[in-house]
This record gives C-alpha cells, sequence and structure tokens, in this order.
C-alpha cells in the first residue's frame, strides 16, 4: 500500500490519535515517554497522533494500558454525543489549550472568570 498524504489521512485514524495525544497529555506523558513504554520512536507517536500512520490493533492495546484508559476510549462512544467529544477532543489539542483550562480551573475564587473568558475572545482574529 503507498504512503497517503497526510491531507487524506482518514478520519478514523484522525480521531484516533487526537484522543492519544489528549489521553497523553491528560496524564502528563511526552510524547518520549510514551514511545518509550510502547515500544516505538517518538516520532511514530508524533505520526499516530496526526493521524499520518494507521495505530494497529497491538499498538492500540499497549497504548491504552500505558494510558490506563480501556481500549473502546481510542475510538470515543458510540452514542449521539461521540460528535461533541471529538469537537471538545479537537479542541484541546490545540497547543497550549489543556495547560489554559487547567489554569481556568485552578484560578481563585473571586476571580472573575467570565472577564478572562471574553479577554481571550477579543484577541481572535475577525472572521
Amino acid at each position: 500500500m503507498a504512503n497517503r498524504p497526510e491531507a487524506a489521512a482518514d478520519p478514523v485514524d484522525v480521531a484516533v490519535g487526537a484522543r492519544i495525544r489528549l489521553l497523553r497529555k491528560v496524564r502528563g506523558l511526552s510524547q518520549q515517554a510514551l514511545a518509550e513504554a510502547a515500544g516505538v520512536t517518538f516520532q511514530q507517536i508524533q505520526k499516530y497522533e496526526r493521524g499520518a500512520n494507521r495505530v494497529s490493533a497491538s499498538m492500540i492495546t499497549r497504548i491504552a494500558k500505558t494510558l490506563g484508559v480501556p481500549v473502546a476510549e481510542m475510538f470515543g462512544e458510540a452514542s449521539a454525543s461521540s460528535g461533541a467529544v471529538d469537537e471538545v477532543a479537537a479542541l484541546l489539542a490545540e497547543p497550549g489549550a489543556l495547560e489554559l483550562l487547567k489554569a481556568y480551573a485552578h484560578l481563585p475564587r473571586g476571580v472573575s472568570r467570565s472577564a478572562l473568558v471574553e479577554f481571550v475572545r477579543s484577541l481572535r482574529q475577525p472572521g
């Protein structure tokens, strides 16, 4: 099978990769640490996370075990809400998003969270 360009990556492969990245970040693991535990290079983990390479069943099992989640978690729920879960996973996969959310969750009482949200919204480009 010839290599596929990244733009033509299968949406399932991209979704699985996004879940791997999200769960890895939530667990505080580097790509290198996950790669060592799974027995691959960190470059291979990068390719999995981008959806550029498909993840085999045995590798999904190793990665899930390392991340402490059931294998089914790598595919998401087969329910009507899975679209929302996929959207949240995609948003949290953005560089810095998880760190921003963690900092937001740890704001002390009395800090205006709505003012912070409005500030961040004001930074985005129009259109």
